[in-house]
């Protein structure tokens, strides 16, 4: 399988991947290729141990990326100034799919389970990690909002772990909202298709 439309894709984040996940060049210009070598190279313990972390099938879990896809670029088809509702309900999917469907069932157990130093790894942390963990948190409690100007969008997460700690108010503009996006799903195609 050819990785890339995905490579080139998030080869637009080039600065981000190094910057922020700590990828070195040669990684970020062919993410989805190296990561879906890693884990398919991965020993067959290994697999079994990804395969294994989750109750539900694996092939259920690629079923549900390929519908979220149709569905992605099905509605980017439609000329979305006219449909605002839609804009709203792909935002919504968008941020389940990508912030807890694949870090809770995937990114977790690739964050603890791949081999140290291995790009997979480094994607998997940045992830499950803040500020992208604040944000999932954030969208787990529907603490979320459209910023004033519609430029990105305003949450509310805690700083800490800590529950008595009170919530703070962030911001996440569209390009870095896009780059989360970009990476989840990434990352998510590369490692299920070849677990």
């Amino acid at each position: 399988m050819s990785w890339n439309f995905l490579d080139s894709q998030m080869a637009h984040y080039k600065k981000e991947l190094k910057e922020d996940v700590k990828l070195e060049e040669r990684d970020s210009s062919r993410l989805a290729t190296t990561v879906s070598s890693e884990v398919r190279f991965l020993s067959k313990e290994q697999k079994k141990i990804l395969i294994e972390s989750s109750p539900v099938a694996l092939k259920n879990r690629i079923e549900e990326l390929k519908a979220f896809q149709r569905f992605m670029d099905r509605t980017s088809e439609l000329e979305l100034d006219k449909y605002p509702e839609i804009t709203r309900s792909k935002v919504i999917y968008q941020s389940y799919i990508c912030f807890l469907y694949l870090p809770e069932s995937c990114f977790k157990v690739l964050a603890k389970e791949m081999p140290r130093k291995c790009v997979t790894r480094k994607c998997a942390k940045f992830l499950t990690n803040n500020p992208v963990r604040s944000f999932r948190n954030a969208v787990a409690h529907a603490n979320w909002s459209y910023s004033c100007d519609f430029s990105g969008l305003d949450f509310w997460a805690r700083k800490g772990a800590e529950t008595e700690e009170p919530l703070q108010k962030f911001y996440v503009d569209q390009r870095k909202m896009e780059f989360w996006q970009c990476l989840s799903r990434c990352i998510g195609y590369a490692v299920l298709s070849n677990i």
